[in-house]
């Protein structure tokens, strides 16, 4: 079941590695609530049971006998905008639940109460089983927290929260942060090619965990180089870059180079690869050696900045960025 995403330019709100928890569902009899937001994909083992039946990759609750409907509630690790969600009823197929429905709220609570102001996100929608559900989400939020209603009863494989981070709280100064960092605001918006690995890994927290966390092409045949193009958090001048290629060694980069450009408003994704961006070099092309941590304070001055595009040469794979600067 694989289908293109189509809110792959937004970030998914909703890893566990973010800090995005499940904090309550009214049943997990069949499947525990914590798979719902698990980051990897659902799957199916024909001969798995447990004590409480056939085990399931997803959350699911028993058959309900009596009148209402189950639901759970999802604190995000970071305020988020939504633009998109997928419901995700992967394996599920005589125990899905026929529709559901999302809210958000803004509460500083664990888990917030009935009054706090829920606002209807998604209205009750039909779902159908082993089935991605794309459903578009128009910039609703920030909000800290997601309830997740399913009618009556059943199983969802996943549910994936994509959007943006909400920079309401960003404050500029002159403490040194990673202006790019996924926590900061920053996200990827469009690449030459992610066959191996997301562009989306480039800037999570923490250094990656294997060689499938970071970002990687497939083998270059032909003449020319990859790219990837990201937004920074928040406008800000660029100090000192972090090329990291962890568990990359005979597929990393031989080389790096990165450019700037200070941009005003939010053009789409699309639009940054055109001609009429006139980017400027911010570290130019540089050496990259396996498995390592490179450190760049050499830069161009660029003034702020409010996207870089990073080219290797000729493709390979990266584990992370970091962009350490200050926020104008």
């Amino acid at each position: 079941m694989t289908e293109r995403n189509p809110f792959h330019q937004w970030i998914n709100l909703g890893q566990p590695r973010l800090g995005t928890r499940v904090v309550y569902a009214t049943d997990e009899f069949f499947a525990a609530k914590e798979r719902l937001i698990d980051a990897a994909e659902p799957v199916f083992v024909a001969d798995k049971y447990d004590d409480h039946g056939k085990w399931m990759d997803g959350w699911e609750s028993r058959r309900k006998r009596e009148p209402g409907h189950d639901y759970c509630v999802i604190r995000l690790g970071v305020p988020g905008i939504l633009h998109g969600v997928d419901i995700n009823t992967r394996y599920f197929t005589g125990n899905y639940p026929p529709g559901a429905s999302l809210e958000g709220c803004r509460c500083d609570a664990e888990l917030p109460a009935d009054d706090v102001g829920w606002k209807e996100i998604i209205p009750e929608t039909p779902l159908a089983g082993d089935t991605h559900h794309w459903l578009p989400v128009a910039g609703e939020g920030p909000f800290t927290h997601l309830r997740f209603h399913i009618y009556p009863d059943g199983g969802v494989a996943r549910l994936r929260l994509y959007g943006e981070v909400s920079t309401d709280a960003v404050e500029c100064g002159d403490e040194v942060v990673d202006l790019l960092a996924l926590e900061n605001g920053g996200r990827a918006l469009i690449c030459s090619d992610e066959h191996y690995g997301s562009m989306h890994n480039l800037n999570l927290p923490g250094r990656g965990l294997n060689m499938g966390d970071g970002w990687e092409t497939a083998r270059r045949r032909g003449p020319g180089n990859d790219w990837v193009i990201l937004a920074l958090g928040a406008k800000g001048i660029v100090e000192k870059i972090e090329v990291d290629t962890a568990h990359f060694k005979g597929n990393y980069p031989d080389r790096v180079a990165i450019d700037a450009v200070c941009l005003v408003g939010q053009p789409t994704p699309e639009a940054l690869v055109g001609e009429d961006i006139d980017w400027q070099p911010l570290l130019t092309e540089s050496r990259l050696e396996m498995d390592q941590q490179h450190v760049f304070g050499q830069l161009q001055k660029r003034g702020p900045v409010t996207h870089i595009r990073m080219r290797i040469f000729p493709d390979g794979g990266v584990s992370r960025l970091r962009l350490m600067g200050r926020r104008t």
